[in-house]
């Protein structure tokens, strides 16, 4: 258990990740909590070692020699300070993992579009990877079903359906269909795999004997869906993490060890990802978009309106998916970010060599060029589907008037709204390595389209894992330490929604800085603006958007807000929303160059 919160002045946080372990040192430095050294390890889950805890002891033990605070034992254990006065040691010690595959799960539902995509909200929300999604109209057949349930591995399996007090027919019949099959747990052929049954409260007496015999262990929370009406995800989420740390953890390689070390629960690393931006979204307010992109997988998280959303694209990625990107969007879709001329067949040739050679990184400009290209279109489609998952619940039966007829919100609406999105928040290897931030501010612009005002920023150093797991014990400290050392601040993207036709003027904008000084301008269809503002400076800009274009306020409506610098600046964007791009190869060419040059992406 961690101590009382007023007794935490210096935290070890480590994330396992599925090939390095990374460890963080969190001080109170003056009354603040600040992030002051970070090591890391190759993660030790798999053989020879087979044990996590020798890749955290190795990442702790450079975080000790890089500190000159001695936090090893001779045993290998994470050495307590007895009191704030000792040198030594740290007053809590925390961990998130993704070792292993992470949290791997299958989840069930009666009807795919209301019931299962709960069910696959609330495992997405608590950081797991879904498998698979077995509905009864799912389009498969019962044998087809039963023999994809038997070739699946999960740690879990998530059962939702029906509402309370409704039919229990059809969930069972879900129940009756998992339970025969006999799925069969990743880890150990004597683990009893743990089910989740967050449905119809009428059917828990027969679903307990359908899952009464040996193999399963099963627990029951309140549904997921009690009405049509209303969503009900945080009793499966939280018993998921119960369920995670308990079971798949206990029988993950030296987990069992890492456990007792532990000052607090372990949580999936997507999991502390999104409880950290649900609790800046709280703190400050606003709506958040965060990504990561990976080599095989990209991750979106949301709030907005205080709903959280998670979504795992597993086929988009910058190394083993990459593959995948090209033929999902297109080759044509690419290299309409690509302002050099390019040969297709040769492009192709370097997919296939990134495939091969994951780890490897550009070494000429091209290369470079083309792999940012790739990462709008992997970025785009992952938002896509994201946006197509975050809505509001499917089968709700609305009642409507006269009077309300075109206010209410419509059932199955993306809750995602680009005009209302405060603060994107960029991370994974393309991203938070790009070597200039300008590129970086460039991809986020081009796939996510932000409409009106927003801040863009990236992760330093991938510490949101730690810092969720962190915000469970110390809040404050966690938030501290993101605003303070893991947010880097890229700058403002202002644009606004609206048709933009080449030469057309779109809006006026004016800019006052804190230090007096002041610039103006306007801008036509197609055109972008790049206005620096150093990091920590403030200025207030207003935008008048001509007829037909939208800064939030409507139409045609002027809009003034104070903004902040960064790294980058302030990104003007007068090309439209949504992004129009020319069909036309040589146009194509000319409008990447036009942002290229803009923004100074590329420089000699």
């Amino acid at each position: 258990m961690a101590p009382p919160i007023e007794r935490i002045h210096r935290v070890v946080a480590t994330d396992c990740g599925s090939t390095t372990t990374k460890a963080i040192l969190i001080e109170n430095q003056g009354g603040v909590f600040r992030q002051t050294f970070r090591a890391e390890a190759p993660t030790t889950v798999e053989s020879p070692f087979a044990d996590v805890t020798i890749g955290v002891t190795n990442s702790v033990t450079e975080l000790q020699e890089l500190s000159g605070y001695r936090l090893i034992n001779d045993d290998g254990t994470i050495i307590r300070r007895s009191s704030p006065d000792d040198k030594d040691g740290c007053d809590v010690y925390i961990s998130t993992s993704s070792a292993g595959g992470g949290l791997q799960m299958m989840v069930a539902g009666v009807v795919r579009e209301m019931t299962a995509e709960s069910a696959k909200r609330a495992a997405l929300g608590a950081g797991a990877i879904v498998m698979d999604t077995i509905a009864s109209n799912d389009r498969r057949k019962p044998h087809e079903q039963i023999q994809r349930i038997r070739e699946l591995r999960p740690d879990m399996v998530l059962i939702s359906g029906g509402t309370d007090g409704g039919d229990r027919k059809k969930v069972v019949e879900i129940a009756e269909l998992i339970a025969p099959a006999r799925p069969r747990p990743r880890f150990g052929s004597e683990y009893q795999l743990p089910v989740i049954f967050a449905g119809n409260r009428e059917a828990q007496p027969r679903i307990r004997e359908v899952f009464g015999g040996p193999g399963f262990d099963l627990s029951i929370v309140d549904n997921l869906r009690p009405t049509l009406e209303q969503e009900n995800l945080g009793p499966a989420r939280e018993r998921i993490h119960d369920v995670f740390l308990e079971h798949v953890m206990a029988h993950a390689p030296g987990y069992d060890k890492l456990i007792a070390w532990t000052d607090a629960p372990i949580m999936p690393t997507p999991g502390a990802v999104g409880d950290i931006l649900q609790t800046i979204a709280k703190g400050r307010g606003i709506n958040v978009v965060g990504v990561d992109i990976g080599g095989a997988t990209t991750d979106v998280f949301s709030v907005f309106n205080g709903i959280f959303n998670r979504t795992v694209s597993a086929n988009l990625g910058m190394s083993y998916s990459i593959s995948n990107v090209c033929a999902e969007a297109g080759m044509a879709n690419v290299l309409r970010w690509v302002h050099l001329d390019m040969d297709e067949r040769e492009l192709r040739n370097r997919v296939k060599n990134k495939m091969i050679r994951p780890t490897t990184i550009p070494q000429t400009r091209e290369a470079l060029v083309f792999e940012q290209a790739v990462s709008r279109e992997a970025l785009r489609l992952a938002y896509v589907q994201h946006k197509a998952f975050a809505t509001t619940l499917k089968g709700v039966q609305q009642q409507r008037g006269v009077g309300d007829a075109f206010s209410q919100e419509e059932a199955g609406k993306s809750l995602i709204d680009d005009m209302h999105l405060d603060l994107l928040v960029a991370s994974g290897g393309v991203l938070s390595h790009a070597p200039r931030m300008e590129q970086t501010a460039a991809m986020l612009i081009d796939a996510f389209e932000p409409c009106g005002f927003t801040e863009l920023a990236k992760d330093s150093i991938f510490m949101m894992p730690h810092l969720g797991v962190l915000a469970s014990v110390h809040p404050r400290a966690a938030m501290e330490v993101f605003e303070r050392d893991c947010l880097v601040p890229l700058g403002w993207c202002v644009a606004p929604r609206g048709e933009a036709k080449a030469g057309k003027p779109v809006l006026k904008w004016s800019m006052r800085r804190s230090s007096g000084s002041s610039e103006s301008g306007t801008m036509a269809g197609g055109e972008l603006k790049l206005v620096r503002l150093a990091d920590g400076e403030r200025a207030t800009i207003e935008v008048q958007p001509e007829r037909g274009f939208d800064m939030g306020a409507g139409p045609g409506k002027p809009v003034t807000r104070e903004v902040r610098g960064g790294s980058v600046g302030v990104i003007i964007d007068a090309r439209g929303r949504p992004l129009p791009l020319p069909a036309d190869p040589s146009a194509m060419r000319r409008a990447a160059l036009a942002e290229v040059t803009a923004l100074e992406l590329y420089p000699d």
